[in-house]
């Protein structure tokens, strides 16, 4: 089996346990793929900035979770800006079937098996 992929998981702090159940999904053990994340409920300084910049640059790929929470978190959009920066295949995932937020510059589709592994799979 070839290595697995990591896809970095970019979320607010308030949709933690939507990531959680996105990351659930690679704990299945066939699956071909490693959600990481640097998740933090402080400040975000220089130092964190660095080690999300290496885990973005040892990544396949990143997974939005977008909501409305995410056009209040600064972490999040560091996080994306980031992303693109190193020229990472960004895609955005609704967090919640009833939330359709948009955030400037990532294609956000629908939360399904096919959205996520159809991208992990393109990586």
């Amino acid at each position: 089996m070839a290595d697995k992929k990591i896809v970095f998981v970019a979320f607010a702090i308030e949709d933690e346990h939507q990531r959680d159940l996105l990351k659930g999904q690679s704990l299945h053990p066939r699956a071909p793929f490693e959600f990481i994340d640097m998740s933090v409920k402080e400040p975000y300084d220089r130092d964190w900035k660095e080690r999300v910049r290496t885990r973005i640059k040892r990544s396949h790929g990143v997974i939005v979770l977008v909501s409305k929470n995410s056009l209040a978190s600064s972490g999040q959009k560091w996080e994306i800006q980031c992303a693109k920066e190193e020229g990472k295949p960004i895609r955005g995932i609704w967090a919640f079937s009833t939330d359709r937020t948009s955030i400037t510059g990532v294609s956000t589709y629908a939360w399904s098996d096919a959205n996520i592994s159809g991208f992990i799979d393109s990586l």
